[in-house]
């Protein structure tokens, strides 16, 4: 079994990638096979509706440059879960978190919905406020990919300003323990 997981943070090391280190953790003990990928050097424009993928039927977004979306759609198809985070920019998620989920859910739901009943994820840092909605749009993507979402014991985020500030987030560091601890419970009960 593989998780994958998207940081959406331009930081590359920043609260958010802490937060997915705790949950990839808890995945690797399990025995799960993990990636992350760092969208922090990608520059993604969102979806332009172009509907391209739905001509060529190949599961790739054809509309744009070669930005390194396909990359991601395909790590995604070959994974059997996926974990997308993102910091909370303006109440939401980054551009470039946004631009993936737009692009990779036209791309496969497009193209027979290969996502559906992958297992997902969303993690979210957060400095004061505004999370719940970041959290929102990434669980509804994976909603509307008709995917199983997983859950932790509170809201899967955690709080801090400057970098490494979320490691002081006892509740968001044992949130995000758990959250890997359930989504590889789920990954052992739907892929043995």
């Amino acid at each position: 079994m593989k998780v994958v997981a998207f940081n959406g943070s331009p930081r590359r090391d920043g609260n958010t990638t802490l937060l997915l280190r705790h949950v990839l953790a808890e995945l690797e003990a399990a025995g799960v096979e993990t990636e992350l990928v760092q969208l922090a050097s990608r520059r993604f424009a969102g979806c332009t509706g172009c509907l391209k993928c739905a001509e060529t039927k190949d599961c790739r977004c054809s509309g744009l440059r070669d930005d390194g979306v396909n990359d991601c759609i395909q790590k995604m198809l070959e994974a059997d879960g996926i974990v997308i985070a993102s910091p909370t920019y303006y109440a939401n998620c980054t551009a470039a978190t946004q631009a993936l989920m737009e692009r990779a859910g036209y791309a496969t739901r497009r193209n027979g919905n290969p996502l559906a009943r992958k297992v997902g994820a969303a993690v979210v840092a957060v400095r004061r406020g505004g999370a719940i909605h970041a959290l929102d749009s990434i669980t509804h993507w994976f909603l509307i990919n008709e995917m199983v979402v997983v859950g932790s014991s509170y809201w899967n985020m955690g709080v801090g300003h400057e970098a490494g500030d979320v490691e002081s987030d006892a509740e968001g560091v044992e949130t995000m323990r758990t959250l890997g601890r359930h989504m590889a419970w789920v990954l052992a009960r739907l892929r043995p």
